[in-house]
C-alpha cells in the first residue's frame, strides 16, 4: 500500500517537474511556489517509499528505485542551489535529473506492479 501512495505521489511530483522544466527550456526562472512544491512532494514519496523498503516486504526493485530516486533528489537540490542564486539552470543538468527520477519512477511503478 506505501509503494502505491510512493508512486501516486511521485506522479504529482513529476508534473511539477514538467512544469519546472518547461521554465528552464524556455531560459526563465520558475515560480518557486512550484519549486518548494516539487521538491516536498519528492521529499514525501522518498519518506513513504524509505518506510516501505525497511518494513522489508518489497520486492528488491523497490529498493533499486530507492537508490535512483535519491540521486534524483541530489541532483534536485542542485538546481535548487541554482535557482537560489537566481539563474536558470543548465538544459543538460534539467534533463540528467528528469532522466534519473524518471527511472527510479518507472523502476519503483514496476516493484508496486509486482506485489
Amino acid at each position: 500500500m506505501l509503494l502505491t501512495y510512493a508512486v501516486m505521489i511521485f506522479a504529482i511530483a513529476a508534473l511539477g517537474g514538467l512544469v519546472l522544466a518547461s521554465f528552464v527550456l524556455r531560459g526563465r526562472l520558475a515560480p518557486w511556489v512550484i519549486s518548494v512544491g516539487h521538491a516536498l512532494l519528492g521529499a514525501s514519496g522518498l519518506a513513504l517509499l524509505i518506510v516501505a523498503v525497511l518494513q522489508g516486504d518489497t520486492p528488491a526493485r523497490a529498493t533499486a528505485a530507492l537508490a535512483l530516486l535519491v540521486l534524483a533528489a541530489l541532483g534536485g537540490f542542485y538546481l535548487a542551489s541554482i535557482h537560489l542564486r537566481g539563474k536558470v539552470a543548465p538544459k543538460a543538468v534539467v534533463f540528467v535529473h528528469a532522466g534519473v527520477a524518471v527511472v527510479g519512477f518507472l523502476t519503483l511503478l514496476s516493484a508496486m506492479l509486482a506485489t
